[in-house]
């Protein structure tokens, strides 16, 4: 993952936030799951930042986004209680796997801070211009 990318991901996530209303943390890790760039938009919930942050763990250390790693990690899922471990991740959208235009893994944004439609809205977006 370039810091070039990330912050073109960074001002793309935000332009859309902005455009929704919403404030949100906004984090983007490479592929071994450290950081690379993050935002804390005015008015975004302190508590938020943690979030944004396992949500971009949980994508690059499972190799799926959140929302799909909630389907496991739910009570009457396989893998119930499996956001308890790796320093705790989330089991709810918001966090996506970011991928190069080859398939290749680069890293993975979480967004939060919003509902979780809108965090998924967002980080997709971010996410598209890694093929623009």
């Amino acid at each position: 993952m370039k810091l070039s990318q990330a912050t073109t991901m960074l001002d793309a996530a935000h332009a859309e936030a902005r455009r929704r209303g919403v404030s949100v943390c906004i984090s983007i890790l490479d592929a071994a799951a450290w950081p690379v760039a993050f935002i804390r938009m005015d008015g975004a919930p302190l508590g938020v930042i943690d979030v944004a942050n396992r949500k971009a763990r949980t994508a690059v250390l499972f190799q799926m986004d959140s929302a799909e790693f909630a389907k496991i990690g739910h009570p009457d899922g396989a893998a119930y209680t499996l956001e308890n471990t790796n320093g705790g991740l989330a089991s709810f959208g918001g966090g996506l796997v970011l991928r190069a235009p080859d398939g290749s893994m680069l890293g993975g944004i979480g967004v939060s801070g919003a509902s979780t439609h809108d965090d998924v809205e967002i980080a997709r977006i971010a996410a598209a211009t890694l093929v623009a």
